[in-house]
């Protein structure tokens, strides 16, 4: 069977396409810019034929349209006929308290999807431009819709409710939901796989460090606790989300400098963490340049990035009672050696021992990075596009 894997943006569509038998991916790709000049499609197969180009993609149902096309082409495609795609299996950020696990997508679960926009609603509205575009194109196919919110469902409620008026949360589903947790899934699994002890068994933590950063406390094989809040700001220093802060620092900047919700928002989201501090950028790539040169602010973004991830590790490692292993996943996570190095090498108490060369090492394949002694320590590339197409045909065949 063949899944097609969709995650659609505010102005892009990723994809890829697997043959499940073997769980091959045959195709990936990007739509973006869609709804504006210059947008562009890039499109790779497996054997290194690739494609971009500039295309006119007015909406997402252009975009689903031209991906469809790229796939049947005889010159770059994969398939012969649209009946050649089984399902689609679709990325949905956010999927509230009604959605623990994927789902076959019906017109009641399309109902559901619109009343968790307002839980999402800069994520979730595009995600349904692009399942909207498939029943257009593909109508007689099923879809199914995998949240990033399900696997941290698992949350006991002393752990996800926040100590504010109970009756808010009633009203507004105001808790922690968490992010990532396909990711986070993907990830303990395989870590699991990797010791050769059953996902059930182990205690885990497993940090998707990006642009985006979470970390997440997976006991037994479920998420008991995440960095990431009611919202991806809450947390770890990020790219360019500022993470814990207080929340009446917040105020007091509003009142200072005379700022709106809007301007409020913007601030958190989009002009602090790595970017705000260093003052350079968001990319750590950057930062650890410029920190290794000299430049203080760099070291000193550095040195909170992973002063946070330390203390989530920590505070996880007790809130389970212990722990076996710690993943480490996401652009930063699997290629970034100086972050693995300044968190893990003041985890002492952990029993945890670097191997210098095995997390130097740019493989990018999973490895262990420590000298096999104590908490073991993983790097594992993460693949969130695998599970969702094994959750859709596992879903579709019942």
């Amino acid at each position: 069977m063949n899944i097609l894997v969709l995650n659609s943006g505010s102005s892009s569509a990723k994809y890829r396409f697997y043959e499940m038998e073997t769980e091959k991916c045959l195709c990936w790709g990007l739509v973006e810019r869609i709804g504006s000049r210059g947008a562009l499609m890039s499109h790779n197969r497996h054997d290194g034929n690739n494609l971009k180009k500039a295309i006119e993609i007015p909406d997402h149902a252009g975009a689903i349209e031209s991906i469809i096309e790229v796939l049947l082409s005889p010159e770059h495609g994969v398939i012969e006929d649209k009946n050649n795609i089984d399902a689609i299996g679709h990325r949905v950020v956010h999927g509230g308290e009604k959605f623990s696990g994927s789902v076959l997508i019906d017109d009641e679960v399309m109902k559901q999807l619109y009343e968790c926009i307002e839980l999402a609603p800069l994520h979730n509205p595009h995600n349904i431009k692009g399942i909207m575009a498939c029943r257009e194109m593909l109508n007689d196919k099923p879809q199914v819709a995998v949240f990033d919110t399900a696997f941290h469902q698992g949350i006991p409620d002393y752990a996800y409710l926040y100590a504010l008026p109970y009756s808010l949360y009633k009203k507004y589903g105001l808790r922690r939901y968490g992010f990532h947790g396909t990711s986070h899934r993907y990830v303990a699994d395989r870590a699991a796989a990797m010791m050769d002890n059953p996902v059930e068994n182990l205690k885990l933590i497993t940090c998707h460090l990006g642009n985006g950063c979470s970390i997440a406390a997976v006991k037994n094989g479920v998420s008991i606790d995440t960095s990431m809040g009611f919202t991806p700001v809450e947390g770890l220093i990020m790219g360019t989300r500022c993470g814990d802060i207080d929340p009446a620092a917040l105020l007091y900047i509003m009142s200072r400098e005379d700022l709106g919700n809007s301007e409020a928002n913007s601030l958190i989201n989009k002009h602090s963490g790595l970017y705000g501090i260093s003052g350079l950028s968001n990319d750590m790539r950057e930062i650890e340049s410029e920190a290794l040169a000299g430049n203080s602010r760099a070291e000193v973004a550095l040195d909170m990035f992973c002063y946070r991830i330390r203390k989530y590790i920590g505070a996880y490692a007790f809130a389970m009672g212990g722990v076996d292993g710690i993943v480490f996943t996401g652009g930063i996570g699997e290629n970034s050696y100086e972050v693995r190095t300044r968190t893990l090498n003041e985890l002492k108490l952990l029993n945890i021992e670097l191997d210098p060369e095995k997390n130097k090492n740019r493989d990018t394949s999973e490895r262990f990075i420590d000298f096999g002694r104590g908490v073991r320590t993983m790097v594992i590339p993460t693949n969130e596009e695998l599970v969702i197409a094994r959750d859709s045909i596992e879903l579709i065949q019942g």
